[in-house]
């Protein structure tokens, strides 16, 4: 039985009388999804059940209130994603593009159709804590060669993506992809995306903890729950060890971080997870601090409890306010709080923020270059990939140097990076030659060492501009113009979806259509911020320029460093500190003052 259609009715109803009317009629049926009911008047009033019945039911309380699902919510509610696998085999065999729908519902296998920016998908993998071995690493070589574009991209979730892939590879590239163990599974979508962790778990000399036990299985605990999938958006979540790297936790929805608890304060003193929720920094806000500590132990458990509290209570019908954030702003921290708490049947310890020792600092350039770690006699070399990009046969020389040389793993980083660990100090120097021979480096300057970029719009429909290219050209002119001797942070992203997470860099830019004099057209562009920060300097980037020219935004960068530091108060003073001294305009006219090379 279908809803009724509002407007064949005789009456003239006003517009909140239709949306009631809709809602009511909608929320009387019985859903395709998740129910596992068949037909009938008798059934109709029955409780959805099986393990999207909490998706069901949340989408019900929608129509009931007279409000209308978001598209993607009907998607699902049609037919879900992982029951339609067999039409994307029959795609992949007539080499046919997805509908709507079912580009929609391809993401939860990891492939994003991306038309009209190229015909073709990209697929992104799931490797929890980013760390993968060399043979895995070598095998998606040998396999994305002759199935896409040749090459992949580390992403700022320390994790794996490629490219080019035409509709007719689709399917062999994701179950190849599982014949090497890993896996692109709900990897997109309304789905808990890949889960990250210290890149140096394990093997860093000031962690407060290993985090890969942690990741690794909540990793599994999401593969293998179908409820978990269907979230009223994305999700993210990270662990922190208190390494050297940043792993950016305060960026995700859930926030875990390694802190030292003193004794006195009520509970067990020693190693916990401090919890942080609520984090979406394209929307302009870190995870909030909860005053609650985690039993790494209960990580898990904790996790499961907060997704499926925002299973029952995210917006189904707006996706700009579908976030983790908006349940919270909506109804306020200890409310929902108390919604996880009874979900997990107790309460959660708090201690004040006195009670946790200040987190070991982290170290800006400890990516890149050799560095020692926990274990005597061995150290991680962090590999320049020229903005995550690595060619098929550089992932099988880099798979071959982890093998002859390091412990076989490799180490996937945020800063779109990655790091071969276990070199011993006797084959440090054979290492680094044999990354060179291979067209990489261990050395990068301040500017190309944070220097980050999205996709961008030579392969992704909601980007504004080719913020590759565009990081590049930053790279190519800066370099050898001007040198920064404090770390620095330059992040471009091409749409309001903040992938480079330009909001909490030293230097953010952020893609617009850029007006030309007075006509109506556009040229690709940017808005500059400056000043943003994460960890114990998270804070929100203020704009110092609007409607930047792409053009013009090389010898722009290269103008605001100068004035750093011309004007800095001392030679340590960092681009973050300079910048939070000024605002937007003092900035601007400091770096307008200043000539480009």
């Amino acid at each position: 039985m279908r809803a009724m259609k509002i407007d064949t009715l005789p009456v003239e109803f006003t517009d909140e009388q239709k949306r009631y009317l809709e809602g009511f009629t909608t929320g009387l049926q019985i859903s395709r999804v998740g129910r596992g009911l068949g037909g009938g008047a008798a059934k109709a009033n029955a409780e959805p059940a099986g393990p999207d019945a909490a998706h069901v039911k949340a989408q019900d309380l929608a129509l009931a209130s007279g409000k209308k699902l978001a598209d993607q919510e009907k998607f699902k509610r049609d037919e879900h994603p992982f029951d339609a696998y067999p039409r994307l085999k029959q795609q992949a065999l007539t080499n046919a593009p997805p509908s709507p729908a079912d580009n929609f519902r391809w993401r939860y296998y990891g492939l994003f159709y991306v038309a009209p920016a190229q015909d073709s998908y990209m697929c992104r993998l799931r490797i929890p804590n980013g760390i993968l071995k060399h043979w895995q690493l070598a095998g998606l070589a040998d396999l994305i060669e002759p199935l896409c574009g040749p090459f992949s991209h580390v992403t700022t979730r320390a994790n794996l993506q490629v490219r080019e892939i035409p509709p007719k590879n689709a399917v062999a590239l994701i179950e190849g992809i599982q014949d090497l163990g890993l896996c692109s599974r709900g990897s997109g979508a309304d789905n808990i995306r890949n889960v990250t962790g210290t890149p140096t778990a394990g093997i860093d000399p000031q962690e407060l903890i290993d985090t890969r036990e942690y990741a690794r299985e909540w990793h599994f605990h999401i593969l293998n729950d179908r409820s978990l999938y269907g979230l009223p958006r994305k999700f993210n979540v990270a662990f922190d060890g208190a390494g050297r790297i940043a792993v950016l936790e305060d960026t995700n929805d859930i926030a875990f971080a390694g802190v030292e608890v003193k004794d006195g304060f009520g509970v067990e003193p020693g190693v916990w997870f401090r919890l942080g929720i609520g984090g979406i920094t394209g929307h302009k806000d870190f995870a909030k601090e909860t005053g609650i500590i985690v039993k790494p132990a209960d990580a898990t458990k904790v996790a499961d409890a907060i997704v499926r509290a925002f299973i029952d209570t995210g917006d189904r019908t707006n996706r700009l306010k579908a976030r983790l954030k908006y349940v919270i702003d909506n109804i306020g921290m200890e409310k929902f709080l108390g919604l996880v708490e009874a979900k997990l049947g107790h309460a959660l310890p708090r201690v004040p923020p006195e009670a946790m020792a200040p987190r070991p600092a982290f170290d800006r350039m400890a990516h890149i270059g050799v560095h020692k770690q926990k274990q005597d006699g061995l150290n991680w070399i962090g590999v320049a990939l020229p903005l995550g990009k690595a060619t098929c046969e550089q992932m099988r020389g880099l798979a071959r140097i982890a093998a002859d040389f390091g412990d076989g793993e490799i180490r996937l980083t945020v800063w779109q990076n990655l790091l071969i660990s276990g070199v011993s100090d006797t084959n440090v120097e054979l290492a680094v030659k044999a990354i060179e021979a291979i067209g990489l480096s261990i050395t990068a300057s301040n500017i190309r060492a944070g220097l980050i970029a999205c996709t961008g719009n030579a392969g992704c429909k909601f980007a504004a501009s080719d913020t590759k290219a565009h990081a590049a050209a930053i790279g190519d002119w800066c370099d050898g113009r001007i040198e920064v001797d404090t770390p620095l942070n330059i992040h471009l992203t091409g749409c309001h979806h903040s992938c480079a997470q330009h909001y909490i860099s030293d230097i953010g830019l952020i893609a617009a259509k850029v007006p030309v004099g007075d006509s109506d057209d556009t040229v690709e562009g940017y808005h500059l911020f400056a000043g943003g920060g994460f960890g114990p300097d998270a804070d929100i980037g203020h704009e110092v320029y609007h409607d930047l020219k792409a053009e013009d935004a090389p010898q722009t960068v290269e103008k605001l460093l100068k004035a750093y530091l011309a004007h800095r108060a001392n030679p340590s003073e960092t681009f973050l500190t300079f910048a939070r001294r000024h605002d937007g305009e003092s900035l601007r006219k400091l770096a307008d003052a200043e000539t480009s090379s």
